[in-house]
């Protein structure tokens, strides 16, 4: 699954457990689903944009030109998509504030596009890698879409960032915080 490097790096540290998802432009039906529940996290780079992140993570971004991409990706992490919540409530989204990286403006323009579809929240139990692999970029990961399939495996093999206790009770606090109970 591809997402902004800041955001793959926060998973990897487990500052955060979720992503929030309307999908790419080049989704299947134009609509984001969830394609497969065990993801090795693709980190990506263009797109990223500093003023919809939260302060302490818009430092971490670094501009780059349109269309560029690395030679070779590091893949560092793996994770079990344990739960996919469709929100469509602004103060619901809002009051997950605390659980994610992005700032107020981008929870707003994601509500704002393409507003007759929810915003798919996105929590992972995310694992590193006992060994992180750099791949080759390949023109056919690039593109605005969620999901890609890569040319070789990398085998999922690697050690939780979160304590069973701990992702559950982090998990536990979202759901509460999107439908008032768990």
């Amino acid at each position: 699954m591809k997402e902004w490097q800041v955001a793959v790096d926060a998973l990897e540290k487990g500052e955060t457990v979720m992503l929030l998802r309307k999908g790419g432009i080049r989704e299947a039906s134009g609509r984001f689903s969830v394609v497969h529940d065990r993801v090795l996290l693709y980190p990506t780079y263009e797109h990223q944009q500093p003023h919809l992140l939260k302060a302490e993570y818009a430092s971490r971004v670094g501009p780059v030109t349109s269309g560029w991409h690395p030679d070779s990706i590091r893949i560092g992490s793996w994770a079990d998509v344990t739960d996919t919540i469709q929100v469509s409530n602004g103060d619901r989204v809002a009051d997950l504030m605390p659980f994610h990286i992005w700032n107020e403006t981008f929870i707003q323009d994601r509500l704002k596009w393409k507003p007759n579809q929810p915003l798919y929240i996105l929590l992972l139990k995310v694992y590193k890698l006992d060994s992180p692999q750099w791949i080759p970029y390949y023109s056919t990961y690039g593109g605005c879409k969620s999901w890609i399939d890569l040319v070789d495996a990398i085998a999922l093999e690697g050690t939780p960032v979160l304590s069973e206790p701990e992702y559950h009770r982090v998990t536990a606090a979202i759901h509460t915080t999107v439908t008032g109970s768990f």
